[in-house]
Formats: structure tokens, C-alpha cells, sequence
């Protein structure tokens, strides 16, 4: 039976159309089951919108919303039914299993901490996003949840982001590797240096330090960093994907045997486009929550929402909260 999945329906930059668009797709087009929480006027407009009266698509109404700009804390203390923590609730009174949002992602981060709580033995939950690499895919933790960190932190990081991959990609003993500005032993600065010698002596694959182009050569499966860098990353690695896809555009088009090599070519960008669009990776797993959250691009689509939803009822469903109290036990 498929698990229920509770969107935050007016956290993004596009809601609530985006997110009823990418339920609408979810339970029509993935067999998911969801709950859309958020003004329940607005979101039934757009459900009555899309004539999709007729799925089983549940709207539980939160009077209030987080926005971007937001402090975190403050929405969790005045914001008591903002559509990101009653979505949480949801999930800690099991009528659902597993959150997205598109909204603020500190507050998403202080909600799943503060009503779902911490793993025990986890210090810092993290967010890890997966992005393409020659190839699969490389999961980069954190990517903004904590930009100030111990090497303790990324120790974890690591050990948690291994387990993902492990579990979700079906990669066995997956390399881990420390993000730095060099691959010696006397690079990095005294946080890298520190977790480095942690990383060492754990059980993990650890391979040492990696560069920033190893995220993407398919060198190692995780990627290991602060919130500061991997968010500066992660926004660096979309610029750079939309530069080259317009400087593409703009050389086809003023040339005419570059008009006519596309029209041949045409398939291959298409499936480049599709392999480094952010929308096709959905979401990002908020990993050492006791429970599931998938944090979402402010900016998301329909497209990115569905595909987010999906991925999170397969994340509920794997129980890697479980698996990672079992894992540091053993340790």
C-alpha cells in the first residue's frame, strides 16, 4: 500500500500552483497518495483548476506560512500552523509518512528537528543533494542546513550520506571523500584537517581528500562539506549548468552549420538537458531527522514536486532513521 505523503503546498516561490500541479501528477501519473497542507481555499482552486476533483488528493488546512526570508526559530515559536509544521505533525501523528517542501529551509530543518526530533547520536541533521557525475550520480552533504561546523558534524555527514547511497542508489561500500582546495595531505584548512583524521579512522570508505572537480568525474559516490561551501556548490553548479546551456543557444543561432548540426544533434541535448536539470532530481533528503523530509528548490515546478514526492514516499519507505540508529549502535 502506498505511503502518504504531506507537501507543504505554499512554501515555494510558484505555490500553491506548482505543488497541487505536482501532487495532481504524482497521484495521477506515480500512484501516490497525498496530503496538501496550506490555505485550503487556494489549494482546492487549483485542484477544481486542473479537474482533478476525482483523485484522492486530501487538503488539510494551515492557517499561516514561513516565509523565505524568515527566521527560522522565530516561525517555529509564532508560527504554530504554518503549513511547513503541520506538515511535520502530520508525520509525527503517523497520518502521513514523510514531508516535502519547497519553503524555507531553515525552518524546514527547525520544524523536522524540533516535532520530528534528532537520531540519537546525530549532533546536526543534514541536507544531501544528488548531482551528476560521468557516471551516476554523487550525494554532496550539507548543502546548507549548517554552515557553521565541527569535524565531528562532517564525520557524520559522511556516515550518513554513505548509508543513503548504500540504501537508496544500491551502491555497496560507496567512496567517500572530504571536500578541500587540494587532494594532499597538508591542504584544507583546521575544520577539514580535523574531520580528515576522523574520517580516517571510521568505518567508512573514505578515499581523502577530493576536489571540486571530483563531484562530477564519478571518482567517488559522497561528498563531504560544511553548509557554506556545499550551498555556494550547489548554486555555482546550477549557474554554471543554465550558462552553458545559453551560450549553446546563442552559438547555434548565429551560425547556420551549427543550426544544421542541431537539428541532427537535437536528441543528445535534449538528454543533456534532462540528465542536468535540477527538476528531474526532485528534492533534497534531510538526513539525521527521525523521520522523512525532502527539502525542495524554492524555485520548483510542478515537474520537480512530483518527482520530489515520489522520491519521498521511496525514502519513507526504506526507514533510514532505522537503519542509522542500528548503524551508530554498532559503532
Amino acid at each position: 500500500m502506498p505511503v502518504k505523503i504531506a507537501v507543504d503546498a505554499m512554501g515555494g516561490d510558484n505555490s500553491p500552483a506548482a505543488e497541487v500541479a505536482g501532487a495532481v501528477v504524482a497521484c495521477r501519473d506515480l500512484g501516490c497518495q497525498v496530503v496538501l497542507v496550506g490555505d485550503s481555499t487556494q489549494i482546492q482552486a487549483e485542484i477544481d483548476k486542473l479537474g482533478a476533483t476525482d483523485l484522492n488528493i486530501e487538503v488539510h488546512h494551515a492557517s499561516e506560512v514561513v516565509g523565505m526570508h524568515e527566521s527560522p526559530a522565530m516561525a517555529l515559536r509564532k508560527k504554530k500552523d504554518s503549513s511547513i509544521r503541520v506538515a511535520f505533525d502530520l508525520v509525527k501523528k503517523g497520518s502521513a509518512s514523510a514531508v516535502v517542501s519547497a519553503g524555507n529551509s531553515g525552518a524546514i530543518m527547525a520544524c523536522g528537528m524540533f516535532v520530528l526530533g534528532r537520531v540519537k547520536g546525530i549532533e546536526r541533521p543534514a541536507i544531501g543533494t544528488l548531482l551528476p557525475n560521468l557516471n551516476s550520480e554523487t550525494m554532496v552533504l550539507d548543502m546548507g542546513a549548517n554552515v557553521d561546523c565541527k569535524a565531528t558534524h562532517l564525520q557524520q555527514f559522511g556516515l550518513m550520506g554513505s548509508l543513503y547511497v548504500e540504501h537508496f542508489l544500491s551502491k555497496g561500500n560507496p567512496r567517500v571523500g572530504l571536500l578541500s582546495n587540494g587532494e594532499e595531505e597538508k591542504k584544507g584548512n583546521d575544520l577539514t584537517r580535523e574531520a580528515h583524521q576522523l574520517l580516517k579512522n571510521s568505518p567508512l570508505n573514505y578515499v581523502g581528500y577530493v576536489e571540486g572537480g571530483d563531484v562530477y568525474n564519478g571518482s567517488v559516490d559522497v561528498v563531504v562539506c560544511d553548509g557554506f561551501v556545499g550551498n555556494v556548490l550547489l548554486k555555482v553548479s546550477e549557474g554554471l549548468a543554465v550558462a552553458i546551456g545559453t551560450m549553446l543557444k546563442q552559438e547555434i543561432s548565429t551560425r547556420f552549420w551549427a543550426k544544421l548540426g542541431y537539428l541532427f544533434s537535437k536528441p543528445a541535448f535534449k538528454a543533456f538537458k534532462k540528465r542536468t536539470d535540477p527538476s528531474e532530481y526532485g528534492g533534497a533528503p534531510l538526513l539525521g531527522i527521525s523521520g522523512a523530509g525532502i527539502v525542495c528548490h524554492g524555485s520548483s515546478d510542478s515537474v520537480a514536486i512530483s518527482i520530489a514526492i515520489k522520491q519521498a514516499g521511496e525514502y519513507a519507505k526504506i526507514h533510514f532513521e532505522d537503519k542509522l540508529v542500528n548503524l551508530l549502535s554498532a559503532d
